[in-house]
């Protein structure tokens, strides 16, 4: 059965997505705030601004009308930056294929959402906002991904979490393929604190890999092991903390998975920001982390860890945990310590 397919957000990842979808024969609609974008896709077949060097299927198509690339939709999913998914949530809400319960949602986003007393993770906020039939039922989606290798067609593995199996499945139906490995998953709290905070400790990863490069007597390929094992052990606190209800997440591909290629990778945004925090002192012109996020679209790419660093050291304080890798990139971001100086400290 062949399905179309919405997906909010023509970003690389969103992009990726559709494309590994529509190489099975759905039928894909992307949605981006961006004319060039829509109209590179619908001309040329390929988001050079995102994903440059990856043709796109004419069964892939992008609007710009958020309405449009929701409606009649078997499938919606959501890819916009954490900093703007429920402003494009509060906008879908009177679809009438979201508003009778008939479109099964996915969500691809990592990070937290502010709430009114502590910062919230993305399903469940998601779920506040959309009609009451879909609590329990909307599907997180995370792994071990970048685009830039999923539209090349390399093995890639990912998670498909949702209190509901059904639901679960019929994503993990729908993005399975020879190489995209999709598994299910009930434990929805621990893969997205697994995605979220990866990001964080992907910065401290990339602070000390540009100062491991600068010749730092202090940092080697020991200490970066020892970085990757004790931040995993921060996202498992966290999660644990927050309401993850199987350890078994923190050891899988959602949680070691994802933690290690975000850190290692060559395409990952939050490690070449933790690098350039070094190498470029990308912070001089920032007061502070909220003066930073205010301004994150002046970075030229999105690295969601600097968002999450300032929600998930406010989650450490109102739980009391020990979560110092955390704390340490907090401080960075928030200019109360220099790289340096922090991660010798944290060490």
């Amino acid at each position: 059965m062949k399905n179309k397919v919405g997906i909010i957000g023509a970003g690389a990842w969103g992009t990726a997505i559709g494309k590994a979808i529509a190489s099975k024969g759905h039928s894909v609609e992307l949605w981006s705030f961006e004319k060039d974008v829509a109209e590179d896709i619908n001309k040329n077949h390929i988001n050079s601004k995102y994903l440059p060097h990856a043709g796109l299927p004419e069964n892939v198509t992008c609007t710009t009308d958020l309405l449009a690339c929701a409606t009649d939709k078997e499938f919606i999913i959501l890819a916009s930056p954490s900093l703007f998914l429920l402003d494009t949530v509060k906008k879908i809400l009177t679809v009438p294929n979201i508003s009778d319960g008939r479109s099964v949602i996915g969500i691809l986003t990592k990070g937290f959402i502010p709430g009114t007393e502590e910062p919230k993770l993305i399903v469940e906020m998601v779920e506040n906002y959309l009609p009451g039939f879909y609590k329990g039922n909307v599907v997180y989606i995370s792994g071990p991904s970048h685009a830039e290798e999923v539209v090349q067609g390399k093995i890639t593995g990912l998670i498909s979490a949702c209190p509901n199996p059904k639901n679960s499945i019929r994503f993990r139906e729908l993005l399975n393929s020879p190489s995209l490995r999709v598994f299910s998953s009930l434990d929805v709290v621990g893969v997205q604190v697994s995605a979220a905070v990866k990001n964080v400790i992907a910065i401290a990863f990339g602070v000390m890999d540009a100062l491991k490069e600068n010749n730092s007597e202090f940092f080697g390929d020991n200490t970066e092991s020892l970085l990757l094992a004790a931040g995993l052990n921060e996202i498992q606190i966290l999660g644990q903390a927050l309401g993850a209800t199987h350890p078994e997440t923190f050891t899988s591909i959602a949680g070691v998975g994802d933690l290690d290629v975000t850190c290692r990778s060559q395409y990952g945004r939050n490690r070449r920001f933790g690098r350039e925090i070094v190498l470029k002192d990308i912070l001089k012109d920032y007061k502070n982390i909220d003066d930073l996020i205010d301004n994150i679209g002046k970075i030229g790419y999105l690295p969601e860890g600097i968002v999450a660093a300032k929600y998930a050291w406010q989650l450490k304080q109102k739980y009391k945990l020990r979560l110092n890798i955390i704390s340490i990139v907090f401080m960075v971001l928030n200019k109360e310590l220099a790289p340096e100086e922090a991660l010798k400290k944290l060490i």
